[in-house]
């Protein structure tokens, strides 16, 4: 708590200048019953638009956020140049933010879909193939009907729970996930320092 204080107040220089290059696309995993916070979920944005990232993927299990995004949206747009309300580091929010909006329902169409696909292209011939499907097939099929998605770079998960809450498995093969506890009790310096611990993370991709 003591370095998080420090994090957000500034005085730990080496968190003051953060390599956002590395965070390309960023996934944010919210507990359903906190996603109905919107003032909250709107600080959030605030604070992540601060340290300029740009692409953002808002997650819950029930599509709160979605049927919130319309209000999300407007609330981030009259935010922009104003000092976000009630944060620690008062920095001025004036960037523009690209976000998307997912639930636990965008993956069953997405994966019967999928499924057809593959149904139509192996088996519904005259001379079925049987092939071994992999994990590239899948993808490719999301890919092709329209579910594929951008794979995040960095997942934070916000809830009681310590697990990505049925986010698309197929958008996280790389992906590093990061409990950040409960948004109630969200802090500038947490954040700010998983975001840094990220970037100086060197990641192995297998093959």
């Amino acid at each position: 708590m003591v370095e998080n204080t420090l994090i957000s107040s500034g005085l730990l220089k080496s968190y003051n200048a953060v390599n956002i290059s590395k965070v390309r696309y960023l996934a944010v995993v919210i507990d359903s019953e906190e996603a109905r916070e919107t003032s909250k979920v709107l600080e959030l944005l605030c604070w992540l638009a601060s340290v300029s990232l740009k692409s953002i993927c808002l997650y819950d299990r029930e599509g709160v956020l979605k049927k919130s995004q319309t209000a999300i949206i407007e609330g981030l747009n009259k935010s922009q140049k104003a000092i976000v309300e009630g944060s620690d580091h008062g920095t001025l929010v004036e960037k523009h933010v690209d976000l998307e909006f997912v639930s636990f329902a965008d993956s069953k169409p997405a994966v019967a879909k999928a499924a057809n696909l593959l149904f139509a292209k192996h088996y519904a011939s005259t001379k079925p193939e049987k092939p071994n499907f992999t994990e590239s097939d899948m993808s490719e099929a999301l890919q092709a009907v329209g579910y594929g998605g951008p794979e995040p770079d960095l997942l934070l998960v916000y809830g009681p729970v310590r697990c990505h809450m049925g986010f698309p498995a197929w958008r996280i093969r790389y992906t590093e996930i990061v409990h950040m506890g409960t948004l109630k009790s969200m802090e500038f310096g947490s954040l700010l320092k998983a975001i840094h611990k990220f970037t100086k993370v060197h990641q192995n991709y297998g093959q």
